[in-house]
C-alpha cells in the first residue's frame, strides 16, 4: 500500500468523523451552509455534510440571570441604588430570532431595565419605593417581555434585590426610626406613670375617707359618752354647765396623764400648773352661767311677730299683714 492511499484514507476518516457532531441538553446548534442558515440542531448526536456545512454557534436554553445596578432618585430628590435581577431564557422554537436578530443580549436588556427603572422610581417616595419594589419589578418584566419576545427571549422572572440610598440618609432614617421609638416608650413610661399616680391618689383617698369615716365614728362616740355622762350628772343635782365643765376638766387631766406615760414625748401644755385646772373650772363655769344670762334677755327683749300669710286676709285683700304685735 503506497503512501498516497494512507494519507487519503486518513483524510478521507477525519472527513467522514467530522461529519458527526453532538449538542448538549438545553443548548441548540445553529448550522450554515455556504454561510447561510440551514437549520438548527438540538441535544443529541447530528450529522452535516462535511466541508459544506459549519456550526455556526450554539444558543444556550438554561435560564439565565442578569444583574443590573442602577442609580436614580426618588421623587423626594433622593439618590438611591437599585440591583434588579432579570431571570430570562431563549425560547426553542425561536433559536433562529435570537441568534441572528439580537447580538448582545446582556446589553439590551440592560438598556431596558434602567429606561423602566427611571421612568417608575422618580413618581415615588423613598419609603414608596421600598413598599412598592414589586410593583417596579412587576413593571421592569412587563416592558422587557413586550421588547425580548421579538428577538427569541422569554423573560421568566424580575426581581429587586436590593435598594441602597446614601449612607447620610440611611443614617437620619435611623435616627427617626430611633427617635419615634424613643417617643413610643415615653408615652408608655408616661402612661405608667400616670396609672401608678391615679392608683396612689385612690388608694390615698380610700384611707382618707376611712380615716375621716374613723373620725366621725370616734366623736358620735364621744359625743354620745358626754350626753351619757351629762344625764348622770343631771341625776345626782348637778345642772348641764357644771358637768360640762367638769367633763373638760376631766379630759384635761386625763391628757397629762397620757402625755406623761409617754417616756419619749417632747410636748409640753401650757397652761401646766396645778392651779390651772380649778382657773380653768371656774372660767368655764362663770362663761356658760354668763351665756345663760345673756340668752334669757334677749329672748325678754326680741319682740313677737304675727304669723305671715294667713288664708282668711289674703282672700280679704289685705296688703300689710306683717305689722308686728308689741307686748
Amino acid at each position: 500500500m503506497g503512501t498516497g492511499l494512507i494519507i487519503f484514507l486518513v483524510l478521507a476518516f477525519f472527513i467522514f468523523m467530522s461529519s458527526f457532531f453532538t449538542v448538549k441538553q438545553q443548548t441548540s446548534v445553529v448550522i450554515e451552509r455556504f454561510g447561510k442558515f440551514q437549520s438548527v440542531r438540538n441535544s443529541g448526536l447530528q450529522l452535516k455534510i462535511p466541508i459544506v456545512d459549519r456550526l455556526a454557534g450554539r444558543v444556550n436554553l438554561k435560564i439565565q440571570q442578569l444583574d443590573v445596578i442602577i442609580e436614580t432618585k426618588t421623587r423626594d430628590n433622593v439618590f438611591i441604588k437599585m440591583k434588579v435581577s432579570v431571570q430570562f431564557k431563549v425560547i426553542q422554537e425561536k433559536v433562529y430570532e435570537a441568534f441572528y436578530k439580537l447580538e448582545y443580549p446582556h446589553d439590551q436588556i440592560t438598556s431596558y431595565v434602567f429606561d423602566v427603572v427611571r421612568a417608575e422610581v422618580p413618581k415615588l417616595k423613598l419609603d414608596d419605593v421600598f413598599e412598592r419594589k414589586d410593583d417596579i419589578a412587576v413593571a421592569v418584566k412587563r416592558e422587557l417581555n413586550e421588547a425580548m419576545s421579538t428577538y427569541g427571549y422569554d423573560i421568566i422572572n424580575t426581581l429587586v434585590t436590593d435598594i441602597d440610598p446614601d449612607i447620610q440618609v440611611k443614617n437620619a432614617m435611623n435616627r427617626i426610626n430611633a427617635a419615634d421609638r424613643e417617643k413610643t416608650a415615653a408615652e408608655f413610661e408616661a402612661e405608667s406613670s400616670r396609672i401608678r399616680i391615679v392608683a396612689k391618689a385612690k388608694a390615698e383617698a380610700e384611707s382618707k375617707r376611712l380615716q375621716g369615716q374613723g373620725i366621725a365614728d370616734q366623736r358620735r362616740e364621744i359625743a354620745r359618752g358626754l350626753v351619757e355622762s351629762v344625764e348622770v350628772l343631771n341625776n345626782v343635782g348637778i345642772n348641764s354647765q357644771e358637768a360640762s365643765a367638769l367633763i373638760v376638766v376631766t379630759q384635761h387631766y386625763d391628757t397629762l396623764q397620757s402625755i406623761g406615760s409617754d417616756t419619749n414625748s417632747n410636748l409640753i401644755l401650757l397652761p401646766n400648773s396645778p392651779q390651772a385646772g380649778s382657773d380653768m373650772l371656774n372660767n368655764m363655769v362663770a362663761s356658760f352661767t354668763a351665756s345663760n344670762q345673756v340668752g334669757e334677755m334677749m329672748k325678754k327683749n326680741t319682740p313677737k311677730k304675727v304669723e305671715k300669710h294667713k288664708p282668711t286676709q289674703q282672700q280679704s285683700g289685705y296688703e300689710d299683714d306683717t305689722q308686728p304685735e308689741v307686748q
